[in-house]
């Protein structure tokens, strides 16, 4: 395979002392097979995302919602990190400073050795109390015919971001200070629509940060990136890290 060609600008950032904030997105996660937001068959095709990821659902009817996230888990589970995710890994350990910021929720990106992950819209294999907002270990299926619930009397519910629910105040927050002080910003496998995760690359362009953008198609953030690969992440980072890290 002949070598990545990249720009000597983007040579010259990659250096060991290079401030990096990487955001992720679902097409990270699909090159690893992680299945649809939807069901394909049997029950779930009957029922449209945001009528069971949203919390008046689950007040209304709570065993519904975990039945499906239980479902959701359980196809997590048969998926591993794809080559993208191992990079971005062992970018973690070369840059002096790091950050992966991801959309995604089916947290491949610890599974692969990353410690440094703003998850901005939650974990699903996670669960918190719906009603203190305290994380609590639980075991990875729910049991919808005895509801789990926390000690304050709360119900137990997966730790991810409904639509309609504000993003972790906390990690947003910090992925913003990460935006607005890198040098280098990767915009992976994301459709750069979803907001406010979208905005992220354009902070950090005004911060004069330079923006490298890898996605298969063209998307509204391309025409702002300094530098754009057209491919798969997990095909593309293997190459860009052949130019700094040897081991």
């Amino acid at each position: 395979m002949n070598r990545l060609a990249i720009s000597e600008r983007l040579r010259k950032l990659l250096a060991p002392a290079t401030r990096v904030a990487v955001l992720t997105g679902a097409g990270v996660s699909a090159e690893s097979g992680v299945p649809t937001f939807r069901g394909t068959n049997g029950l779930w095709s009957k029922f449209r995302p945001e009528e069971l990821a949203n919390f008046d659902a689950f007040m209304a009817n709570p065993r519904l919602v975990l039945e499906w996230y239980n479902y959701r888990r359980e196809l997590m589970s048969t998926v591993r990190p794809n080559p993208g995710h191992e990079t971005l890994a062992r970018w973690e350990g070369y840059f002096e400073e790091f950050a992966l910021i991801t959309q995604n929720v089916d947290g491949l990106h610890r599974c692969a050795g990353s410690t440094k992950v703003y998850e901005l819209h939650g974990n699903i294999q996670k669960n918190k109390c719906a009603k203190c907002h305290r994380p609590v270990e639980w075991p990875h299926k729910f049991d919808p015919e005895n509801l789990p619930a926390c000690e304050c009397g709360g119900l137990l519910r997966p730790d991810v971001v409904w639509f309609g629910e504000l993003l972790p105040e906390r990690v947003l927050e910090e992925a913003w200070a990460k935006a607005e002080t890198c040098e280098l910003f990767f915009s992976l496998g994301t459709s750069a629509v979803v907001q406010p995760a979208a905005s992220l690359p354009l902070v950090a362009k005004r911060a004069g940060a330079y923006i490298v953008e890898v996605n298969p198609e063209e998307t509204p953030l391309s025409s702002t990136c300094n530098e754009v690969f057209r491919g798969l992440t997990g095909e593309i980072l293997p190459r860009i890290t052949e130019y700094f890290l040897h081991e």
